[in-house]
């Protein structure tokens, strides 16, 4: 589905209401079913209408002999951690033409090396799998930590039932306050998780103890409110319930938006936004590797707000549900936005070229590209999102979102 999408020249005074976080409920589930073999959804409430944590729901739930993920990415790499520990039963673990593209190899190394019993049915290092679950054994073991913190958290949760493991995690951690989320998460159940110097995750053997948590409101999906606000001055846009305390590294996204303008503060609602009026930088440059997820947000911001920048720290996101450096180079020139990439790293030079004002661009099926692109009409009359609907991934309402709240007009066709 297409969704024609255009922004109000008025500024924005608006109260939103968030998805919880499907970093945060994906681990509760995982979590949950490892404590007793039961995936209880009550300690999602409110999560389930979210596509990445339906697929998790009923993956854990399921008795089947084949799962298939689709493109839940999340899913795919903790379950297949999970399955090879559930003794005696064997199941194929598949996902959508994408998934069959995003590597699983390392984790899948580390695994057999715990004695996981785990074949790939098509290319090397690629889904689907076959596994066969097993009593596993941790111990001391090293890991890739360049291409996906879902490798690692997804090894942690585990390693408690396989006797513990002392985790070398080799090369540049990327995503790392995900693991941090995931340790957090591990000790609320009674596994103290920790770092034993800044390489090195200690998790000893033990059993998890089952406790309800509270799920946050997703700090992802409050990063395209933040830009909302960089790009629309003078709004007043508050996030209801988001917590100054989250353990979701994402919560960055203040400090990466402060410089462009927008001013945050928390009262009893949540967190409040403004506009602060302070000057625009010349240049924009950090390293992006601790929080991927933002590199969209942040880079469709930048551009729209021409301001040069120079992102780094971001590989991996070309194995994502779409490739989305590529897509970012792609549909942001379409925009007008001439952005180079290398492969590691992301910029624009504040080159512009001239684009007719009704403009097509294509989300590629990936949530995040199809939220942040969707801002540029702030900027751009005209914009249709091709493949819309794929925003249910993780935040089903953003569409009715923008209607209700921002005061858009959004069309579906």
């Amino acid at each position: 589905m297409d969704y024609r999408i255009k922004a109000p020249a008025a500024a924005v005074d608006c109260l939103v209401q968030l998805p919880p976080s499907k970093s945060i409920a994906i681990r509760a589930l995982l979590l949950d079913a490892l404590c007793d073999g039961e995936c209880r959804e009550e300690c999602c409430h409110g999560c389930d209408a979210a596509a990445d944590i339906k697929v998790m729901s009923s993956a854990l739930a399921s008795n089947d002999d084949r799962i298939d993920v689709g493109g839940t990415g999340a899913a795919m790499r903790m379950l297949t951690a999970y399955f090879a520990t559930r003794l005696g039963r064997t199941v194929v673990l598949d996902g959508d033409h994408r998934m069959r593209e995003r590597p699983l190899g390392e984790l899948v190394r580390v695994l057999r090396l715990m004695g996981a019993s785990i074949d790939y049915l098509g290319g090397e290092g690629y889904p689907p799998l076959r596994i066969t679950g097993r009593q596993l054994l941790g111990g001391a073991q090293c890991i890739d930590g360049s291409v996906s913190s879902q490798y690692i958290s997804a090894l942690l949760m585990i390693a408690p039932l396989a006797g513990g493991i002392k985790l070398t995690i080799e090369g540049n951690i990327v995503s790392r306050p995900y693991l941090d989320m995931t340790m957090a998460m591990m000790q609320r159940r009674g596994i103290d998780a920790h770092w034993h110097h800044d390489s090195i995750v200690v998790v000893p053997a033990g059993n998890y103890k089952a406790q309800p948590l509270a799920v946050e409101p997703d700090w992802s999906a409050a990063s395209y409110w933040l830009a909302m606000q960089a790009l629309v001055p003078g709004s007043t846009i508050r996030l209801e319930g988001l917590p100054r305390d989250s353990i979701q590294g994402d919560r960055a996204i203040v400090e990466m938006m402060a410089p462009l303008g927008v001013g945050a503060a928390w009262n009893d609602e949540g967190l409040c936004l403004t506009s602060t009026g302070c000057e625009l930088p010349r240049f924009y440059g950090r390293d992006m590797s601790a929080n991927p997820d933002l590199v969209p947000t942040l880079a469709v911001t930048l551009s729209l707000l021409n301001v040069p920048f120079r992102l780094t720290g971001v590989a991996n996101l070309a194995i994502k549900e779409s490739d989305r450096l590529q897509v970012l180079q792609e549909q942001l020139q379409r925009l007008g936005y001439v952005i180079d990439c290398d492969g590691t790293t992301l910029a624009y030079n504040g080159e512009r070229i001239d684009v007719p004002q009704n403009i097509s661009l294509d989300a590629h099926g990936d949530h995040r590209m199809a939220m942040a692109l969707s801002l540029a009409a702030t900027r751009h009359p005209g914009i249709t999102i091709v493949g819309g609907e794929v925003v249910a991934k993780s935040y089903p309402q953003w569409w009715n979102a923008l209607q209700e709240c921002a005061g858009w007009r959004v069309e579906s066709f």
